[in-house]
């Protein structure tokens, strides 16, 4: 059962398979059925392809592991495995940060460069941004980065971010303030994440 941003096709919520999963385990498979494709696609932006598998599979095995930690009075899974997800890629900031400064050399995008452009170029309406877009990201703090691509290509509000990363709303706008700023000089007045801003809860 694979469903798209958190919409199920069953009235039931991520946090009751994981309750059942508890004394259950194989109750766990609905949590990957719902949510591997995204969070690969996520991992596979930030790092590529071949490392997207490896690390969505440990992504599912280290939220098994944690499962009867998970606050039950959240019916949405997506920030706490997102949350996971973005500690793993941690452990690759300079493969990242190399997967960037490469794509930004790019003289025109290319399939390789769908994954730094995505959503936030085409929201941006410009192909050749891409290069830009991507020399922008690799000048991003950790933080920054991590903020404004959980935004655009996990598709989480201000508050589920904040709950990914185990920080205040309050950082999460201040991150993203900072960032906009870097990305909009960066593609000449153009912001890359405007588009979430109507769908982030004050």
């Amino acid at each position: 059962m694979t469903v798209e941003s958190g919409v199920h096709t069953s009235e039931e919520s991520d946090a009751r398979a994981i309750e059942r999963s508890r004394d259950e385990p194989e109750q766990f498979a609905a949590l990957f059925d719902r949510h591997a494709d995204s969070v690969h696609r996520y991992v596979a932006r930030r790092l590529g392809p071949q490392a997207a598998e490896d690390l969505m599979s440990e992504t599912f095995i280290t939220a098994f592991r944690q499962r009867h930690r998970y606050d039950l009075g959240r019916a949405d899974a997506r920030p706490w495995l997102f949350g996971i997800a973005t500690n793993l890629i941690s452990r690759h900031r300079r493969a990242e940060a190399r997967r960037l400064k490469a794509l930004a050399q790019l003289p025109a995008p290319v399939d390789d460069a769908e994954h730094v452009a995505d959503l936030a170029v085409a929201r941006a309406g410009a192909q050749r941004a891409r290069p830009d877009l991507a020399a922008a990201l690799a000048r991003l703090s950790a933080g920054q980065r991590d903020v404004v691509l959980l935004v655009a290509w996990a598709d989480l509000d201000y508050h589920e971010t904040a709950e990914a990363l185990g920080v205040p709303v309050g950082t999460v706008r201040s991150r993203l303030h900072r960032a906009r700023s870097t990305l909009r000089e960066a593609l000449g007045g153009s912001d890359p994440t405007a588009f979430r801003e109507a769908h982030a809860h004050d």
